[in-house]
């Protein structure tokens, strides 16, 4: 800790010289204290310090050093990760070995323990230190559930003092009290009352505990403090020394509400007629995103993100004796990672030539934002989003076998569950068709026919019997024909009145093969309609053109019956 308390000591030495942004509460400097981690891991941990730039030039006067790349980003803004990092842990669990209890005479505590009092124990608690692997799922207000992974460890820190009653003299007889003997008999972690794991006494204990078959539950630290006083009572004139021993015995607990999360994943497939593979993947729980080959080369990530923070409420500790109470910095920092949806959404890679994410459903929440804390800077959502709990993409090459299901959670991997039937989709091509029935000089009426291109059974699109089996509601496909959309019926067949001369193309947008099975591929065709493709049109054409050729008839007619009249031939004739 000598590297620690030179650091402290920097920083109010410069807070006592009036250099402005920094407090007795920030993470140490990275680089001052390793933990089992880097210069760039450390300077990536402290999502909640303030991000209060300074240059490299005023750095180096500052701390007397140079910093790196990442640590001079990680100063002016926090570091998001794709995925949890393992650097929380690591770090957590080194310094964890420098948090140290009191003696008799002192018990340490943080700020926010709930200490107990008896006769002659007091300040008694036992705090959770940490819990991980584990991660802080920012889902919306009022609700941000630890998660964490079914096989992990608890941390604590367990503190008291003895209470030494005064000794007393009166009459013919003195009575002193001393300290026979003080110990925590034993540590329990329990889950709903049931005792996971036990360890002998221990103010600093780590228990490793594993939960199977459990959704939610409270986790407790519970502490057994036994305390053991001596009382001797001398009587004044000799008549032999009276030793009495008195014990008292105490339970200290902490709890906290976690979620366990144990992932089981579902996939479903399709493949393509062009020989590319579909791939859907759900789960009830928040997820990072999965792999499709055997090296990671092609991958989908969902709307999650992470950062890393400190536990503020182990920024200080308080040291409490019988006579006062102070309150120093701690020398053990929690850090924990947190999830948050990112306003970068889903993503699949490589960018160019990776899978195509062709799909997305969950459950639609408010933003966390207000969840989030001062002096975060990230990119989350700051509108409702979907929570993305299934995936589908589609892509060129995917190996089932390979498949590899990420968690939330650092560590936790979900089990592939195969369904008893029907995740394998067929996807076929579709045929459409569109010729002009009838048409006239005003109108035409389109036949617009949909088949599937391998059997030629007609695709109905109005059958609301179709299910949507891996989420959300039904959604069969529909045909676009301009501005309209068009249903056909259960011969495939569509027929459809325009009135407007063009040329017509129509879609056919396939409902998702999530759904549907068989499930389509989409199909094009097009149709022109004009009056003068019909003989009538013809007709009709030459009549409008004749009237409106009319007029210009008359003109004509008059001008030459003037010119007949006023021209030179007339006047010469007249002169004669």
């Amino acid at each position: 800790m000598e590297k620690r308390e030179l650091s402290v000591l920097m920083i109010l030495l410069l807070v006592t010289s009036g250099v402005a942004g920094l407090v007795t509460a920030s993470p140490p400097q990275p680089g001052t204290e390793g933990n089992g981690l880097s210069e760039n891991e450390s300077a990536t941990l402290w999502s909640r310090d303030a991000d209060t730039y300074i240059s490299q030039d005023e750095y180096r006067q500052r701390y007397g050093s140079e910093r790196t790349a990442v640590h001079q980003l990680a100063n002016g803004t926090d570091i998001t990760f794709k995925r949890p990092p393992s650097t929380a842990a690591t770090w957590t669990q080194n310094d964890f070995e420098d948090l140290d209890a009191g003696d008799s005479e002192t018990s340490v505590h943080p700020p926010h323990a709930s200490l107990e009092d008896g006769v002659f124990i007091e300040d008694a608690h036992a705090t959770v230190f940490a819990v991980q692997p584990s991660t802080r799922g920012h889902l919306e207000a009022g609700e941000t559930p630890l998660y964490i992974a079914p096989n992990g460890t608890m941390r604590g820190l367990v503190d008291y003092r003895v209470r030494i009653p005064n000794g007393s003299s009166s009459g013919n007889r003195t009575v002193e009290w001393s300290l026979s003997n003080h110990e925590i008999e034993e540590v329990r972690l329990q889950k709903d009352g049931e005792t996971l794991a036990r360890t002998d006494g221990s103010h600093t204990p780590a228990l490793d505990y594993q939960i199977d078959d459990d959704w939610s539950a409270t986790l407790t630290l519970e502490a057994e403090i036994r305390v053991r006083l001596k009382k001797t009572i001398e009587p004044n004139r000799g008549s032999g020394t009276d030793v009495v021993y008195r014990e008292e015995t105490r339970n200290v607990s902490d709890s906290i509400d976690v979620e366990i999360y144990d992932l089981s994943a579902y996939p479903y497939y399709a493949e393509y007629p062009n020989g590319d593979s579909g791939v859907a993947i759900f789960q009830s729980q928040p997820w990072q995103g999965y792999t499709l080959t055997d090296k990671g080369s092609a991958s989908v990530r969902g709307v999650w993100r992470f950062y890393t923070a400190r536990d503020t409420n182990w920024d200080t500790l308080v040291r409490s004796s019988r006579t006062d109470s102070s309150e120093v910095e701690s020398d053990a920092i929690p850090v924990y990672v947190h999830a948050y949806p990112s306003r970068i959404g889903p993503r699949a890679g490589p960018v160019r030539d990776g899978p195509k994410i062709i799909d997305t459903w969950g459950t639609e929440r408010p933003s966390p934002l207000g969840t989030i804390g001062e002096n975060v800077n990230i990119e989350v959502v700051n509108q409702s989003y979907e929570t993305t709990y299934g995936v589908a993409v589609r892509a060129e090459n995917v190996d089932r076998e390979a498949l590899h299901v990420a968690g939330i959670v650092r560590g936790v991997n979900a089990s592939i569950v195969e369904p008893d039937s029907g995740s394998e989709r067929q996807l076929r091509r579709s045929n459409l068709t569109v010729e002009v029935l009838q048409q006239n000089q005003s109108q035409a009426t389109l036949r617009i026919e949909l088949r599937d291109n391998q059997t030629g059974a007609p695709i109905i699109l109005d059958d609301s019997t179709r299910q949507y089996p891996i989420g959300g509601s039904s959604r069969n496909g529909y045909i676009t024909l301009a501005d309209r959309e068009v249903e056909t019926n259960v011969s495939g067949i569509a027929v459809v009145t325009i009135t407007e001369p063009g040329i017509y193309t129509t879609r056919y947008h396939p409902g998702s093969w999530l759904g549907h099975n068989p499930a389509y591929m989409s199909d094009t065709a097009t149709a022109r309609w004009h009056p003068l493709g019909t003989i009538d049109g013809w007709f009709a054409f030459i009549i409008e053109v004749g009237w409106q050729f009319i007029p210009f008839f008359v003109v004509f007619y008059a001008g030459h019956r003037l010119l007949r009249m006023l021209g030179p031939e007339d006047i010469f004739q007249q002169d004669q």
